[in-house]
């Protein structure tokens, strides 16, 4: 698969997402207040999906599989410490640490 296509893969998927969280809300499952955190997440999901679709064939000078999937992890995280901000900002802070320390000790793990 080629970078344009890789590309246009993400672009898909992104509006794809829109999509889904527009429909989420306008059905009533969700309100608008938690559109942006629905989108981060499903982009994180996205992101971790199309990480699994490179690492079988990486291509020269191309972002790596693993800071890929580095990346789609903190929008989950992002979007997840957005929804818990309502109960207290604490609890967001608990969630972004906690993603950049298994973060941390993956890269750390991997690099042994």
């Amino acid at each position: 698969m080629s970078s344009s296509d890789r590309q246009l893969l993400s672009i898909g998927i992104f509006l794809i997402i829109i999509v889904v969280g527009i429909l989420l809300v306008l059905v009533g499952i969700i309100g608008w207040d938690l559109f942006v955190p629905l989108i981060l997440v499903l982009t994180g999901c996205g992101a971790i999906a199309l990480a699994g679709l490179r690492a079988g064939k990486p291509q020269k000078y191309e972002r790596g599989t693993f800071s890929t999937i580095a990346a789609g992890f903190g929008l989950i995280a992002l979007g997840a410490a957005w929804y818990v901000f309502r109960f207290g900002w604490l609890y967001s802070l608990i969630i972004i640490l906690l993603v950049i320390a298994a973060i941390a000790i993956a890269t750390g793990l991997r690099h042994k």
